[in-house]
């Protein structure tokens, strides 16, 4: 007669017991803290972008059948501040970059320690918060003066104030202070805040309002970039600033002669910094006032690496530019 013999499964061995009154307690994995980094890092950038890459495939879920006629997935950003598309020279040089924008009016009297002004800032949050720039005006002039500055900039994916001063007479140490303050004002009482990254701010300005910029710049190193325009000061040696300074100079300035105010300036900057001095050709001291492609795309390509961390923007900056509109530039490239 024929005997069937089934497999029996091996018995499961008892848990070990657990001593009376103790409780049992399943070990954890180690947490680290995971510190901040600037994003402009070219060593950690790469790192990054693959430990981001590898982390979505590790996690990602085997394909369903009929999955490998799908479209691609978009590649994952290296750089989460990046806003915009990919820039070419038409994007950077045209008057209106690819976001649209709405400005609002900022009353001297709704305001302390600066003189009110005009935002100007992009409509739509759907790629984010928004870098914000400060920008001042000269020496006995307003803040029509840079005016032009505000949809341009914001255009391009940045909230803008362009500010009065409390006097047209305020003296480029004032213009910094007041530069600070429409910045604190910005992210913490106006009504486009939420709108703003408070960790990534800049200051610009024309002539005291630029010498201005170097004052804030070097009151406040947690700023992001500084963008002096034919800036004007009495004080040549910054070489405190710890900001990434763009000194714009132009050849015919009778009013701050680049050989006395903007060369200074930037050489006077730590050599270790990212820096850079753009000098106009053929330009006078008010060129910075009125629409100026160079004036603009230099600024728009300065802020964008450095308030962004958006190296997309480096091409323009690294190797230094030339062209008939550019008496001399010079950097420390390649950036940090």
């Amino acid at each position: 007669m024929a005997i069937t013999v089934h497999p029996v499964a091996p018995a499961t061995p008892p848990p070990t017991p657990t001593p009376a009154g103790s409780v049992a307690v399943q070990p954890l994995p180690a947490l680290h803290p995971v510190p901040r980094r600037r994003w402009s890092s070219r060593a950690t950038r790469p790192l990054l972008a693959l430990a981001l890459v590898g982390a979505s495939l590790a996690a990602a879920p085997a394909a369903p059948a009929g999955a490998r006629d799908l479209p691609p997935a978009a590649p994952l950003a290296a750089n989460p501040y990046e806003r915009g598309p990919a820039p070419t020279v038409a994007s950077i040089e045209a008057t209106r970059g690819p976001f649209a924008t709405a400005q609002t009016t900022v009353a001297a009297g709704s305001v302390s320690g600066f003189g009110g002004g005009t935002i100007y800032y992009p409509t739509s949050t759907a790629e984010g918060t928004f870098g914000a720039v400060a920008i001042s005006p000269g020496f006995t002039a307003r803040q029509t003066s840079v005016a032009w500055l505000g949809p341009r900039l914001a255009s391009q994916g940045f909230v803008v104030i362009t500010i009065d001063t409390r006097s047209v007479y305020d003296q480029p140490a004032s213009r910094g202070t007041q530069l600070l303050a429409a910045l604190d004002y910005l992210t913490n009482t106006s009504t486009v805040r939420t709108r703003i990254d408070r960790n990534r701010l800049a200051v610009m300005g024309h002539s005291m309002g630029g010498g201005g910029s170097l004052s804030a710049a070097s009151t406040r190193p947690a700023l992001q970039a500084a963008i002096p325009l034919t800036g004007w000061h009495t004080q040549k040696s910054w070489s405190t600033v710890r900001v990434p300074t763009l000194v714009i100079g132009a050849e015919n300035d009778t009013v701050a002669p680049v050989s006395s105010h903007s060369e200074p300036f930037y050489t006077s900057l730590p050599a270790t910094l990212d820096k850079a001095y753009l000098e106009l050709n053929a330009a006078s001291h008010s060129a910075p006032t009125s629409s100026n492609v160079t004036v603009a795309k230099y600024s728009i390509s300065w802020l964008k690496r450095f308030v962004d961390d958006d190296t997309r923007y480096e091409q323009f900056l690294c190797p230094a530019p030339r062209g008939s509109a550019i008496e001399e530039y010079r950097d420390t490239c390649p950036h940090s």
